[in-house]
């Protein structure tokens, strides 16, 4: 199994709207044939191992995978007749279908048929591998992520607003190798305004890769100004996709659409996008997940908004014991733990000096919003 999810890998951030799978056929204890599954469309992990494979499997061969096979389509009953064409009597698997309506189905139907089905080898790993596809067909909307670089204490920023490189090199490397996974990234106004991101992924020994960039702007401040944002004018700038509101004005609207840059106008009484409404274009457009890199007064209107499923936390070994410094997120009354929220499927990873925390995003049944305090800024 470690090598079927070494095999998935190879398609990080390149099988979306599909999962990444592995797969490899094992004869007398060795392995014969392996297969994963690349770009939407072509062949899968199973069918590329038996294609490398050029024979049918010998009596008693396995087949090891970290995803039910065809469980992408649902269609669970040719996949058992598929399965049992190929010669194949013996399956192990990580994890099963995500939709629960789905899941296990497809083992199911093949225990049925008289195949040996071992399920459930690694299945965390198997399944954290793939959290923006589970979270995608489970609920058939975008997996909304959130990172933050902090200290100790729990700031992002200096009373002065310095906030760069908080972090080291290593979790520095590991954000890009994130980027690279997730179909898009998205930023606030402020934060184009001030750091003139790239919001590309830049893996050492590999292109230069733009995801699908957003840049939340409910008035078009970014583009007041003559000298604009690189994420407007560079060679990406197809790639980037302004999310506004009505309130920002039309001649903005036709600037940025004139350099090539698109559009997205949501509704709204407010000059807040609506993330309710964001999640509905990006399924619309089957963008499957969205990478949110700040600042914090965006992610906290997420998290306000009960909108945010997973988040990224990378700590540094500094102190700024500054109650003037700026925290990572902000404008919620959590008077009693109880009523705190948490994270769940949590994973930690040592990266340098720096440590790396993540999980997904559990919300209490009362959350209190304290509307004297949260600023859009």
């Amino acid at each position: 199994m470690q090598r079927a999810l070494e095999l998935a890998r190879e398609g990080w951030g390149v099988t979306h709207p599909g999962p990444m799978a592995g797969a490899l056929i094992v004869e007398d204890g060795h392995i014969v044939a392996e297969g994963s599954n690349g770009q939407p469309g072509t062949v899968g992990a199973t069918k590329a191992a038996l294609a490398k494979l050029g024979r049918p499997p010998n009596e008693g061969a396995t087949l090891v995978t970290n995803l039910e096979p065809g469980s992408y389509d649902g269609r669970m009953g040719e996949s058992a007749e598929w399965f049992l064409g190929s010669g194949l009597k013996r399956l192990v698997v990580g994890a099963n279908h995500p939709d629960p309506a789905q899941a296990g189905r497809g083992c199911d139907a093949l225990r049925a048929a008289g195949v040996e089905v071992v399920a459930g080898v690694r299945e965390a790993e198997c399944t954290d591998l793939n959290l923006i596809y589970n979270h995608w067909v489970a609920r058939g909307s975008p997996l909304v992520a959130a990172k933050a670089a902090i200290t100790l204490d729990g700031r992002v920023a200096c009373r002065s607003g310095d906030e760069r490189d908080i972090t080291g090199e290593a979790a520095q490397a590991d954000v890009m190798r994130w980027r690279r996974l997730f179909p898009s990234i998205a930023v606030g106004a402020d934060t184009v305004i001030a750091r003139n991101p790239r919001l590309t992924a830049r893996v050492p020994g590999e292109e230069e890769w733009c995801p699908w960039r957003f840049v939340f702007d409910g008035l078009l401040r970014s583009v007041a100004d003559r000298s604009m944002p690189d994420v407007y004018t560079d060679r990406y700038r197809e790639r980037t996709i302004v999310v506004t509101t009505p309130h920002g004005g039309m001649g903005y609207v036709r600037k940025l659409q004139a350099l090539g840059v698109q559009v997205w106008i949501l509704p709204s009484s407010t000059q807040r996008v609506p993330m309710t409404e964001f999640r509905k274009r990006c399924a619309q457009e089957k963008i499957t997940g969205v990478f949110f890199e700040g600042g914090s007064p965006l992610v906290s209107q997420i998290l306000q908004e009960r909108q945010l499923d997973y988040l990224f936390v990378y700590r540094a070994p500094v102190l700024l014991a500054d109650d003037r410094s700026k925290p990572v997120l902000s404008g919620l009354r959590t008077e009693k733990l109880l009523n705190a929220i948490r994270l769940a499927e949590v994973q930690h990873e040592i990266l340098g000096g720096d440590t790396l925390t993540r999980g997904r995003v559990v919300y209490p049944a009362q959350m209190f919003i304290d509307e004297t305090t949260f600023s859009l800024g």
